[in-house]
């Protein structure tokens, strides 16, 4: 059982960018996956044109609730004008975003780097 006191993530500023390492190796129980999914929902409801960046260095496993989760939580960003990107997912875990199609949904990166740097291309080429 998950506690739902513990802190799932750690949420860092770096510019414009709200970056979110989750903690957990294993995002697999229901209550860990609701608990984590609201505090990212809150945190994209409270922020207009929100530049959001997952981190998943340190996850080893997630149930596919999560990605249920995921695309809401994406879908909340584009209405809020805002972007979300993924970055540092474990070969195994890109593979499920791979099967499910969700490696078209969502921008994915395998660097925190690459991540960070693709929130400052611009959108159109030269424009």
């Amino acid at each position: 059982m998950a506690d739902p006191h513990k802190n799932h993530f750690m949420v860092e500023v770096a510019g414009d960018i709200t970056v979110v390492f989750l903690s957990d190796a294993r995002i697999l129980d229901e209550t860990t996956v609701k608990v984590i999914a609201e505090e990212l929902m809150r945190l994209v409801d409270n922020t207009f044109k929100i530049r959001l960046m997952i981190d998943f260095s340190n996850v080893e496993y997630l149930s596919s609730a999560v990605l249920g989760k995921l695309v809401a939580i994406h879908k909340k960003v584009q209405e809020g004008k805002g972007m979300m990107k993924l970055a540092c997912i474990k070969p195994a875990i890109k593979e499920v975003f791979k099967i499910t199609k969700l490696d078209k949904v969502f921008d994915i990166h395998d660097t925190h780097e690459a991540c960070m740097n693709a929130f400052k291309q611009k959108k159109f080429g030269l424009f």
